[in-house]
C-alpha cells in the first residue's frame, strides 16, 4: 500500500521495511489502474530508475535521515516542465512536446532523490476550476466520480486523495491548488508569491502563478515546501531569503494567537453544509485557546473583477507565443496569417480562447486605462487591506470554496458560476500571500475545506495554525471510496 504520509514512507524506507522500488511499483500500478482520468502520462521506466538510485543511497545510508523525500513517489501537474517527459499543459497546442530541461521545482525534488511517477491532468493551461477544460477529458472526483475534483490541478488532487502517490505538485493562480484540495479532502498549500521558483513552469498569469504541494498532512506540506523554496537565478521574482525550517512551530498550538474571521467571506453564497462545517472549525480553534476576531476586508467583493482582468490580460500576453512558428502545434494555411488562425483555432480550447479574448480586449488601445490599469490600482488596495489586518491578527480563517464538488457538466456553460468557485481563494493570489486548505468536515458526504491565510512570508505561522486544527480533529484521515477499494483489491490479490 501507499504510505499515508511522507514521514511514514521515510520511516519505512529507513527501517528497510520496504524499498523505493516496491513503493514505486505500487504507485505506478495504481496510476495505471486509475479510473478518474487523473493521469496524462505515467513514466514507469524513469520512475524505476530513480527508485533504484534511491535504494542504493538508502543502502549506503546517504542522506536518509536528512532528506525525507528520498525514494518517495510523487505526482507532477502537467504544466510543470519535465526533461524527457511530455508536458502538454492539458492542451492540444503542446501535444507531443517534450521539454529539453526540467522546471526548477522538479530539479530540486530530483536532488532530494524523490521519485516522479508521472504527469497529472489539469484544465487547459491551468484555466479552470473543475478540470473539465482539459483537452484530454474531464477528471473525476474520487469521492464521487459523477462530480468534478476541482481545478485546475484536479489530477494532482486526485493522485493524493486516491493514494496513487504520497504527494503531488500543482500550480495556483487563483485557487488552483487550494480549491481542488478542498473538493478532494486533502491538504493544498500555496506559499507566498516569490517563495518558490516558476522557472520551467508553462506561464499562465505570471504575477499570480505559484507552485505548491498537495499532501495528506500539514507536516508533509512543510517538508515539500522546504525542499522547493529558495532563490533561483533563472526566476527574478524569487526572493533572496534563506530556506526556513517550516516545521519548527508545528507543535506549538494556537493558544494566545489572534485569528481573524473576515465577515465578507461569511456574508453570502456559501452552501449551508459548508457554512456549518466552517463554523464548527472556528469553535475548535476557540477550544484550543485562540482568540477569534472579526475583521473586514472591504475590497473582497471587487476581487473577482480584479482577478478576471489581470489574469486574462497576462494570459493573452503569455499565450501569444503559441503561433505555430516557434514551437507547439502548427496547422498550415495558405499564408502566414491563416497559419496563425488555424493553429490557434485548433490548438486552443474554448475556455482558453475566451480568456485570451477578454485579456486582449482589456489591454487594447482605449481600454487599457479603463480596465487593466484600474484593476492594478484596486489590487494595491486589496494588498493594503490584508496588510492592515495582519497588523492586528496572526492569521485569517475562511472557507476555501463556497460549495462542495459539483456534478460534471453543471457549470461548464456558465462561466460566471464557475468563476465564483474561486471567490474565496483568488484574493490571496491578488495580494501574493500564502494560503492553505485543510480538510474540516463533510457536507452531503463530500469534503469541505478550511482556508488559513497569513501575511507575506509567514508560512511558519500559517502551518502552525493549520497543524493545530489537524491535530485536534480526524477529518484529514478520511479516505474516499476510490482509495479504500484500491487498497482492498491489492490486499485480495495478495491473498
Amino acid at each position: 500500500m501507499i504510505p499515508g504520509s511522507i514521514a511514514e514512507a521515510a520511516a519505512l524506507l529507513r527501517e528497510r521495511k520496504t524499498s523505493s522500488r516496491e513503493l514505486t511499483q505500487e504507485a505506478v500500478r495504481r496510476a495505471k489502474a486509475d479510473t478518474h482520468n487523473a493521469w496524462l502520462h505515467v513514466c514507469e521506466e524513469r520512475a524505476l530508475v530513480q527508485a533504484d538510485a534511491a535504494d542504493q543511497k538508502l543502502a549506503r545510508d546517504e542522506h536518509s535521515a536528512a532528506t525525507p523525500l528520498l525514494g518517495v513517489p510523487w505526482a507532477c501537474k502537467d504544466i510543470i516542465g519535465t526533461r524527457g517527459v511530455p508536458t502538454t499543459a492539458g492542451s492540444r497546442m503542446l501535444e507531443g512536446y517534450v521539454p529539453p530541461y526540467s522546471a526548477t521545482v522538479v530539479s530540486r525534488l530530483d536532488g532530494h532523490g524523490a521519485v516522479m511517477i508521472g504527469k497529472t491532468n489539469l484544465d487547459e493551461f491551468a484555466m479552470g476550476s473543475s478540470t473539465e477544460n482539459s483537452a484530454y477529458g474531464a477528471a473525476r472526483n474520487p469521492w464521487d466520480p459523477a462530480r468534478v475534483p476541482g481545478g485546475s490541478s484536479g489530477g494532482s488532487a486526485i493522485a493524493v486523495a486516491a493514494e496513487h502517490a504520497v504527494y503531488a505538485l500543482g500550480t495556483d493562480t487563483g485557487g488552483s491548488i487550494r480549491q481542488p484540495a478542498s473538493l478532494c479532502g486533502v491538504v493544498g498549500f500555496k506559499p507566498t508569491y516569490g517563495r518558490i521558483s516558476r522557472y520551467g513552469v508553462v506561464a499562465f498569469a505570471s504575477s499570480l502563478d505559484q507552485v505548491g504541494p498537495f499532501t495528506r498532512t500539514v507536516e508533509d506540506a512543510a517538508i515539500v515546501t522546504e525542499a522547493l523554496m529558495g532563490a533561483d537565478v533563472h526566476d527574478a521574482t524569487t526572493m533572496p531569503l534563506p530556506v526556513e525550517d517550516l516545521r519548527r512551530d508545528l507543535g506549538r498550538g494556537v493558544k494566545g494567537l489572534r485569528l481573524g474571521v473576515p465577515r465578507e467571506f461569511f456574508a453570502h453564497g456559501m452552501e449551508p453544509g459548508v457554512d456549518a462545517a466552517l463554523r464548527a472549525a472556528l469553535t475548535v480553534y476557540e477550544s484550543l485557546g485562540a482568540e477569534l476576531v472579526e475583521v473586514s476586508l472591504p475590497s473582497t467583493d471587487q476581487g473577482l473583477a480584479v482577478y478576471y482582468l489581470i489574469q486574462p490580460a497576462e494570459a493573452s500576453a503569455n499565450l501569444a507565443r503559441y503561433d505555430g512558428i516557434r514551437f507547439g502545434k502548427r496547422v498550415e494555411g495558405p499564408d502566414l496569417v491563416e497559419t496563425y488562425r488555424r493553429t490557434r483555432g485548433q490548438g486552443f480550447g474554448p475556455e482558453v480562447k475566451r480568456r485570451i479574448i477578454l485579456g486582449t480586449y482589456a489591454l487594447s488601445s482605449g481600454y487599457y486605462d479603463a480596465y487593466y490599469a484600474k484593476a492594478q490600482k484596486v489590487r494595491t488596495l486589496v494588498k493594503r487591506e490584508f496588510d492592515e489586518v495582519f497588523g492586528r491578527v496572526d492569521a485569517l480563517l475562511t472557507p476555501t470554496s463556497p460549495g462542495v464538488a459539483f456534478p460534471i457538466g453543471e457549470k461548464v456553460d456558465d462561466p460566471l458560476s464557475m468563476y465564483l468557485n474561486d471567490a474565496f481563494t483568488l484574493p490571496v493570489n491578488i495580494a501574493g500571500l500564502p494560503g492553505i486548505s485543510i480538510p474540516c468536515g463533510f457536507s452531503d458526504g463530500l469534503p469541505v475545506g478550511l482556508q488559513v491565510i497569513a501575511g507575506s512570508f509567514k508560512e511558519a505561522m500559517l502551518l502552525r495554525v493549520a497543524a493545530a486544527y489537524e491535530r485536534a480533529t480526524e477529518h484529514h484521515k478520511a479516505r474516499p471510496p476510490a482509495a479504500v477499494s484500491s487498497t482492498r483489491s491489492r490486499a485480495e490479490s495478495r491473498s
